[in-house]
């Protein structure tokens, strides 16, 4: 335990230290989401019928953006087999890494998103509703991120398979999101996407550690 609140506080220190780098995925989303209204014009009607879309998208690519920084620094300066000789279970260093990294990364995105609710004129009710919706669905594109991270370390053009590779996955997360946002702006309720979001969470916290850490010991072999 004492290991893993040690690789907690160090990798929060890196995150600090290299903060643009932390912000990247933070700085993609408020660009990208500034650039919408004067592609699609400013009506109202029009970014209060995409917003939600728009905001979940833009959301997921940029967790996208920060998932090379889960593994692939410790793997460059020799700290990830560190890491697999420590003792600790790799399955929980994986969970420490992938809280921290959304600790720096998605949670940062949750933070703003009531503003941007407000920027896509989404209404008062999406101001509760999408920062939930995204607190429940942005561990889960984390956690999956990370097994499409862990398979491609040392990889020259990680980045760019990553995504191949996990996009696919994310697609009930954006769908199930946008879903939820939209029922409460809607007056449809959302409890049942609030709901398969958070079993989404779930599973992803009970499978993707695992899968992750067996991807990581194939890269250290």
């Amino acid at each position: 335990m004492t290991a893993l609140v040690a690789l907690a506080r160090r990798d929060l220190h890196l995150a600090v230290a290299s903060l643009g780098e932390s912000l990247l995925g933070v700085i993609f989303f408020l660009i990208g989401l500034s650039l919408f209204p004067l592609g699609v014009g400013a009506s109202p009607d029009v970014l209060a019928r995409i917003g939600a879309g728009v905001i979940w998208v833009l959301a997921l690519l940029a967790v996208l953006l920060t998932l090379e920084r889960l593994y692939q620094g410790d793997a460059d300066d020799g700290s990830l087999e560190l890491l697999a000789l420590s003792g600790a279970p790799l399955e929980l260093v994986v969970a420490v890494k992938c809280a921290v990294h959304w600790a720096t990364s998605g949670f940062l995105l949750v933070l703003v998103s009531p503003l941007l609710a407000l920027l896509m004129g989404l209404g008062p009710a999406a101001i509760w509703a999408l920062p939930l919706a995204l607190a429940l669905g942005t561990p889960t594109l984390t956690l999956i991120g990370s097994i499409g991270a862990a398979l491609l370390v040392g990889s020259r053009r990680g980045s760019v398979l990553a995504a191949l590779l996990v996009l696919p996955l994310y697609i009930p997360v954006l769908i199930f999101g946008v879903a939820a946002v939209d029922g409460v702006v809607l007056g449809l309720g959302g409890a049942a996407p609030f709901l398969i979001l958070a079993a989404m969470a779930l599973a992803a916290l009970a499978l993707a550690p695992f899968a992750s850490a067996a991807a990581l010991r194939l890269a250290l072999e």
